[in-house]
């Protein structure tokens, strides 16, 4: 296995990790606290997990590289880890929704529902809704609409992380490696 191989499956592995959590915790908690479904909570704990594409190319460059890499292999590392991650949290979404028996669009659609009836519109305008609502969750039960639509929910996150990183660690006095940095300051 080569080096970089390792160092994707093994922080794209921790990435999903934190994904995988996030899903259980959404799942198990989402009907009691507020704020755990919100977007700005799914979308900063998809930060974290996907802050282990700076870890991993930060040590894949310490350790492998000498501490020096440059933009384009950093990217491509960036990128394996974090489609491993992309792929990972597909695949836990697809299991959390089979173990649910597919019933998270019927539940998004009777809640944005009472939540507009809640907000005094209109019978018309609810209807309207409905009918739009309806067409998602067609559209929503077909795998090859589905399952690309998860990954574009985490992908984003990982193609900015991976950018950012990769941008950042090719300066190698950023975060230098111990040994580099107990070989540049001078001796007493």
């Amino acid at each position: 296995m080569t080096p970089t191989l390792r160092y994707s499956l093994i922080y794209g592995g921790l990435a999903s990790f934190v994904l995988a959590a996030f899903i259980a915790v959404t799942a198990l908690l989402h009907d009691q606290v507020q704020w755990v479904a919100t977007l700005t909570f799914g979308y900063s704990v998809m930060l974290v997990a996907m802050s282990f594409i700076f870890v991993g190319v930060k040590r894949y460059r310490d350790i492998e590289c000498g501490g020096v890499i440059r933009f384009f292999p950093a990217l491509g590392l960036a990128l394996l880890i974090a489609l491993i991650a992309t792929i990972a949290y597909t695949l836990i979404w697809e299991m959390y929704l089979a173990a649910t028996h597919y019933r998270f669009m019927d539940d998004y659609i009777a809640s944005m529902l009472t939540k507009a009836r809640a907000d005094g519109k209109s019978a018309a305008e609810i209807a309207g809704m409905k009918a739009e609502l309806d067409g998602m969750r067609t559209m929503y039960a077909n795998p090859l609409i589905r399952l690309p639509m998860t990954a574009m929910e985490v992908a984003p996150v990982g193609l900015a992380v991976s950018l950012f990183s990769a941008a950042l660690l090719r300066n190698p006095r950023l975060l230098p490696a111990r040994e580099n940095v107990r070989a540049a300051s001078p001796s007493p």
